[in-house]
């Protein structure tokens, strides 16, 4: 029997849901994620905020990693004054995920960030971000699409060669790349889509857009292919 990888994915802390006849915090999680995991042949758990010095004991009994999409990354976190635009700050979100990527790079575990997720790993190696950018969201809550351009003789490149439509949401974008990172993709207007580490830096993708969205699997395919080595 083939052992499907296990798959941690980063999951929301929200003050309120409701459900049934409760409303409670809940750690939560699209379900397109852990969908997208399946589809691609991984097993998927949540891992939701926890103290960043417990980010290494969560890496090690993984297989994998995806940091999920979700709210603007504090610019604090690259020495930036916040912008009007910026959304509001997620300090235990943004500890914990950067913890997690620590962790990750540490350890060579294979690591794919998507929007939010990218960019936090641009400014976990010492890049930052665009705190807005236009013509990238399309309308309130709707995924749009737009092509993106691979970089040929990259990682990403590898997997999709040709010009792809892509669901898209997004206001912020990588601005300076962290140490270590190339681009892989853009969008026709030069937004950088898609970073990644070198072949010899180890298994570490993101992709500006959300492949959990739509239903090309390559990305996550090629995640759960090197978490499975």
């Amino acid at each position: 029997m083939t052992v499907r990888p296990l798959i941690g994915v980063s999951t929301y802390l929200e003050s309120g849901v409701r459900w049934g006849v409760w409303e409670l915090p809940a750690a939560l999680l699209p379900a397109g994620y852990p969908r997208l995991v399946q589809q691609a042949g991984g097993l998927a758990c949540m891992l939701p905020p926890d103290a960043p010095e417990r980010a290494a004991a969560a890496v090690a009994r993984i297989d994998g990693l995806v940091i999920a999409g979700g709210p603007d990354v504090d610019p604090a976190r690259y020495g930036a004054a916040r912008s009007p635009r910026t959304g509001p700050p997620a300090p235990e979100r943004d500890a914990w995920e950067l913890a997690l990527i620590g962790a990750a790079l540490a350890t060579g575990t294979p690591l794919l960030g998507i929007c939010r997720g990218m960019q936090l790993l641009n400014v976990a190696l010492g890049g930052t971000l665009v705190q807005h950018l236009d013509g990238h969201a399309e309308a309130v809550g709707v995924f749009g699409g737009h092509p993106v351009n691979p970089v040929p003789d990259t990682r990403y490149a590898a997997l999709a060669p040709e010009k792809t439509t892509v669901p898209t949401y997004h206001h912020q974008a990588v601005d300076r790349l962290g140490e270590g990172l190339l681009p892989s993709a853009h969008a026709a207007d030069g937004t950088v889509e898609a970073i990644e580490l070198p072949w010899d830096g180890g298994w570490a993708l993101g992709v500006q857009w959300h492949p959990e969205a739509g239903e090309d699997t390559r990305v996550m395919r090629a995640l759960v292919a090197a978490a499975s080595r």
